[in-house]
């Protein structure tokens, strides 16, 4: 399970938007934010009025946003004491979609995010190492040993998450609001749980776990010790790794 936000990683999810009164972009993030595992399921959302003065748009806009949740079975609205909008998070998801996404997209798009995300979450991770508290550290910790327990599409949130807390501990809103944006527009394909070429099960094995906690573990020892180069080094280290995995995917999968 997908532990609570930091506060500033929860600051960039209700961050003004930037084109404000439309509904399909407050859906949107409210969406990433739900599928990626950031709100937590059953957990309240803020009041319509508060929620519109957070994201910068008019309570009429987060009201039909709402009704497009409820649509989608991302938000249940419970009337009466105690009602209100809350999150219900979707059943894992299979495979396929992603396998679908993985085929289309072409070599030069997937480096290019790899060029992207690497710029961001490496900077991230330097400056978290010079400017994280101890209760940060103590969260990355914690994000850290989540990706030890995840399996499956569950596996996948927590490594967005993890470096989602990563851009937090760097102290930057706006560091942490591109981190938050690379997550819906690319973390689903980034962090794609798959490694058995073609087939539609995830990867569960413990060995691959235990190493993939190793290399998060790693990053955040770094960050605790205040080496930021270090930190940058095998952030970048590790998802150029990821991008090359994708890469022999995306392969195989044109050619099996």
């Amino acid at each position: 399970m997908v532990r609570r936000m930091s506060h500033g990683a929860r600051a960039a999810l209700f961050a003004p938007l930037d084109q404000t009164g439309r509904v399909e972009a407050v859906t949107r993030r409210l969406v990433d934010a739900i599928t990626l595992g950031l709100l937590a399921d059953a957990e309240q959302l803020p009041a319509e009025t508060d929620l519109a003065a957070q994201l910068g748009v008019s309570t009429v806009t987060v009201r039909e946003a709402l009704v497009a949740l409820r649509q989608l079975g991302l938000v249940e609205t419970r009337r009466g004491r105690g009602g209100g909008s809350f999150v219900r998070t979707p059943a894992d998801s299979p495979m396929a979609p992603w396998r679908e996404r993985l085929r289309a997209v072409s070599l030069a798009d997937l480096r290019d995010v790899g060029d992207q995300y690497t710029a961001v979450a490496g900077a991230a991770a330097k400056l978290a190492a010079e400017r994280s508290s101890a209760d940060d550290l103590a969260r990355l910790e914690l994000a850290a040993e989540d990706i030890r327990a995840a399996t499956g599409p569950a596996a996948s949130r927590a490594e967005r998450h993890f470096h989602l807390e990563v851009a937090a501990a760097a102290q930057s809103p706006r560091l942490t609001h591109q981190e938050l944006l690379l997550q819906g527009e690319q973390g689903g394909l980034l962090w794609l749980p798959i490694t058995h070429r073609t087939d539609d099960r995830p990867d569960d094995r413990g060995e691959h776990r235990e190493a993939g906690y190793a290399v998060h573990a790693a990053i955040v020892t770094a960050i605790g010790h205040g080496d930021g180069e270090l930190a940058r080094k095998l952030t970048e280290e590790h998802i150029l790794d990821a991008i090359d995995r994708l890469v022999v995917l995306h392969l195989e999968l044109i050619d099996p």
